[in-house]
């Protein structure tokens, strides 16, 4: 084993071990920012890029059963992406499928799709349900895969399914007006049922959302990592840890 590997592993075990598990996220989004650029450092392709990302995802699902997290949102491709050329597009929706049937067959955890369905082409939609169906009663981290999702797009479809439920109940404009709340929106939500996210985690250095999860991370604690998707480390992953700890939630007061 080399020095720098050695120091490596005992400087990760050290964080780990300071780390307060009773103060972790139990909701954690993470914006799986960087491939493209990780390929082009790496004198890679696109598509290797994309798959180094892809193959990052079920180790970091194994810190967060370590570390007690109980819902993880990855945020794989965003309503915008549908618009990339047909030649990237394609082999990374082949690579997402990949994936998802590969978190699906590995048993360990729940899948559960977030986004528009509707949007994305027909075998990508049917190895998502597939997905769905098959983890259905597996009693793990529930990893909710954002395939097609956008977070401006995902309040407008919660809003015309709560019209269409009204509708169809026979209730007035005026009536929808007087009851309608925040609650009452959230319950159309891609994620309804589930916490919001305590922490999100965006890698390569950008420090934005991108529309990431706009509702449910109103209250969220951000955590901003410099170095690409596919060079994510445990140690990145615990100092997100460490840091969301040390922090003082304050929840909009």
């Amino acid at each position: 084993m080399k020095l720098r590997d050695l120091v490596y592993r005992l400087y990760a075990r050290r964080v780990e071990g300071r780390l307060d598990h009773d103060a972790a996220p139990k909701h954690i989004g993470v914006i799986l920012d960087g491939n493209r650029r990780w390929a082009k450092a790496s004198g890679g392709t696109t598509e290797q890029g994309h798959q180094a990302g892809a193959d990052k995802i079920s180790e970091m699902l194994g810190w967060c059963t370590e570390t007690d997290v109980e819902v993880v949102t990855l945020w794989m491709l965003s309503t915008d992406n549908l618009d990339r050329p047909e030649v990237e597009l394609r082999p990374l929706l082949n690579i997402i499928e990949n994936t998802v049937r590969g978190l699906a067959a590995d048993g360990r955890w729940r899948v559960h799709h977030v986004g528009n369905l509707d949007i994305l082409p027909a075998g990508t939609q049917n190895v998502l349900k597939e997905a769905e169906e098959a983890t259905h009663g597996v009693d793990g981290i529930l990893v909710n895969v954002a395939v097609g999702y956008g977070g401006r797009q995902e309040i407008a479809d919660a809003v015309r399914s709560l019209l269409l439920e009204h509708a169809s109940k026979g209730t007035s404009f005026e009536e929808l007006a007087e009851v309608l709340d925040i609650d009452h929106i959230a319950e159309h939500l891609y994620t309804r049922g589930q916490p919001d996210p305590d922490l999100v985690i965006r890698t390569s250095g950008e420090q934005r959302l991108s529309g990431f999860m706009l509702w449910q991370s109103a209250h969220s604690e951000y955590y901003f990592c410099e170095v690409f998707w596919p060079a994510f480390r445990k140690v990145d992953f615990l100092r997100a840890l460490r840091d969301y700890a040390a922090r003082h939630r304050r929840y909009g007061s």
